[in-house]
């Protein structure tokens, strides 16, 4: 990306970078952020494919699907490159067409990933027979050497809980819990809810040690036993004020005991 900043003014890449670190800072919590700063380089330097590439993702993220397609097919023609091939077919999936996904997942194209985009194309081919109601088909896309690989890569998890969730929706429980174990096993980085998904399946129900209304008894009865507290207080130090004893009223009510003497 550097590298290709290096054909605007020094000035200019440096501005363009400074809005491109902002949206892959945000891209993940703020979504909106995100997408604004990519508008920003967007309008610098839209004839640099990585700033295409970067607006791709930020309208991606934002469920813009059509804007984000358009960004990734500029970048790709730009760049020539077919990384991005398997999220183009994903924003066909998000515009209702996973018919186009599929025949995206079998073209040429494909062949040219390496073996981390061809795992998120057997993905998202998952996830296009799975709008079409074919959960059968989406089971045996998702069967390859990668998913029984004992060695743990970065798409694992991701790989395993897709085939999980795909074996649930099926209806085969015991297996969709087999994976979602071997999912969290391999989820180094917390990607996934692997962890949530089993406890559901087992039924377990996590709840706060002290619930809401345990809380609000607590307080009301600290409340209750501050306001006794104060009226008592209140009592002895009037008592002690009437009968004269200043040493055992409060601070005010000997000082105001005081000054009545004095007058008198």
């Amino acid at each position: 990306m550097r590298q290709e900043l290096q054909s605007l003014p020094k000035g200019l890449a440096e501005d363009v970078a400074k809005n491109l670190v902002m949206v892959a800072r945000l891209i993940d919590e703020d979504p909106e952020g995100a997408y604004g700063y990519s508008k920003v380089a967007l309008r610098l330097a839209s004839r640099v494919a990585a700033v295409r590439e970067a607006a791709g993702f930020a309208a991606y993220a934002n469920q813009k699907y059509s804007e984000a397609l358009a960004e990734f097919r500029a970048a790709r023609r730009m760049s020539g490159g077919v990384e991005l091939w398997p999220v183009m077919a994903d924003c066909e999936r998000g515009l209702g067409r996973p018919e186009k996904a599929l025949e995206m997942a079998g073209a040429p194209e494909v062949n040219k990933l390496d073996k981390a985009g061809q795992v998120e194309m057997r993905l998202v081919a998952a996830g296009a027979r799975r709008d079409m109601g074919q959960l059968d088909a989406a089971i045996v896309t998702l069967q390859s050497p990668e998913l029984a690989a004992g060695s743990v890569q970065p798409w694992t998890a991701r790989l395993r809980y897709a085939y999980a969730d795909a074996l649930l929706a099926a209806g085969r429980e015991d297996e969709a819990r087999e994976w979602f174990a071997k999912a969290l096993e391999a989820d180094r980085d917390g990607s996934t809810d692997a962890s949530d998904r089993l406890a559901e399946l087992d039924g377990v129900d996590f709840v706060d040690a002290l619930g809401e209304d345990d809380e609000l008894d607590e307080s009301e009865s600290e409340s209750e036993s501050d306001s006794e507290s104060a009226v008592t207080v209140v009592e002895k130090a009037t008592e002690a004020a009437d009968a004269g004893d200043p040493a055992e009223a409060g601070p005010d009510e000997a000082e105001f005991g005081a000054v009545d003497r004095d007058e008198d």
